[in-house]
């Protein structure tokens, strides 16, 4: 059974930074392409950044984010990673890691093109 478990969500004043985790086990991560989505209260679940299948590299980043995270992956730890610079308010959301197995279709930026997704970690950042 696939799991992925985030962390390292917190509470961070504006310009600061937090790294998040993805933990994931078993048969995925480094044959797939991993996510992070974000939501806000209120809002809908938005696409955050995707790094696609160990083999592939590519790197997608929101409008939003682009040059303020990072997304990058471990595959020996089985893990996936959302360093985040330069903290926004309105970056205040629930974090979700995602998996694509290739098994949805979908463009890269589209849930449905996951089909595995974590609990979430909650990131506030405060003005």
């Amino acid at each position: 059974q696939v799991q992925l478990v985030e962390s390292g969500g917190g509470l961070v004043q504006a310009g600061g930074s937090l790294r998040l985790s993805c933990a994931a086990s078993g048969r995925t991560s480094s044959n797939s392409g991993m996510g992070w989505f974000r939501q806000a209260p209120g809002k809908e679940r938005e696409f955050v950044a995707r790094i696609s299948r160990r083999s592939e590299g590519f790197l997608y980043y929101a409008d939003s984010v682009e040059g303020r995270f990072t997304i990058s992956r471990d595959n020996a730890k089985n893990t996936v990673y959302l360093q985040m610079n330069g903290l926004k308010p309105e970056d205040t959301a629930v974090y979700y890691c995602a998996a694509d197995r290739g098994q949805s279709g979908g463009v890269y930026y589209s849930q449905s093109r996951y089909d595995v997704w974590g609990q979430g970690t909650q990131v506030t950042v405060s003005s």
